[in-house]
């Protein structure tokens, strides 16, 4: 679904800036899901002070820091999405560069009034495009899933965010940087670019 919301982005007035994280907890029950990253899973155990301790599960959908629900649910995940765009958003500039040394980037946000809002943290994430997976085991075990907007890497409030492993495509990278508050965990700015 992630792919499909990329692609056609269906909610008039909303770029939707899809992130697919793949939780580890899954990992011991016999296959390995090779996206799988702890730094999502922390984020989505962090959540839970959002949501509350028994909003963790498997497919969810946070939907702009402040909404979460079935991630299979489409129609639910675009009404999400319209709402989530009727809030007020700041606008955010984003540059990143694939160099020998690793990814640099730099979002810079204009027009943030100080007065009245929470403290803001920088989230940099590296997602990848076109993955396919064999399920080996579980209740997807002999399916092959095709996934878009994979997440590599997380970073907070970095410039440089390492190195490349050769693994990754570097034709289908990009670069997603988001405003977070650090109380309720709302994003109030998005943006992504390509990686080149």
């Amino acid at each position: 679904m992630l792919i499909k919301l990329a692609k056609d982005q269906p909610v008039p007035g909303v770029q939707i800036i899809p992130l697919g994280m793949h939780v580890t907890y899954w990992d011991q029950l016999g296959w390995r899901d090779p996206a799988s990253l702890q730094a999502a899973t922390d984020r989505q155990q962090d959540y839970r002070r959002v949501f509350g301790a028994d909003r963790m599960y498997t497919p969810q959908a946070v939907i702009d820091g402040q909404d979460e629900l079935v991630g299979s649910d489409e129609a639910g995940v675009k009404r999400a999405v319209a709402e989530a765009g009727k809030k007020p958003h700041f606008k955010m500039r984003l540059t990143a560069a694939l160099k020998p040394d690793g990814i640099y980037a730099t979002a810079t946000v204009e027009n943030v009034p100080m007065h009245g809002h929470e403290p803001l943290r920088t989230v940099f994430v590296v997602t990848e495009d076109g993955i396919t997976t064999v399920v080996k085991r579980g209740e997807n075990g002999g399916r092959t899933l095709r996934h878009g907007a994979v997440v590599r890497r997380i970073a907070v409030g970095k410039q440089l965010l390492g190195p490349v492993p050769e693994h990754w495509r570097r034709d289908r990278l990009n670069l997603t940087a988001f405003e977070q508050g650090e109380k309720t965990g709302r994003i109030y700015a998005a943006a992504t670019v390509p990686l080149k």
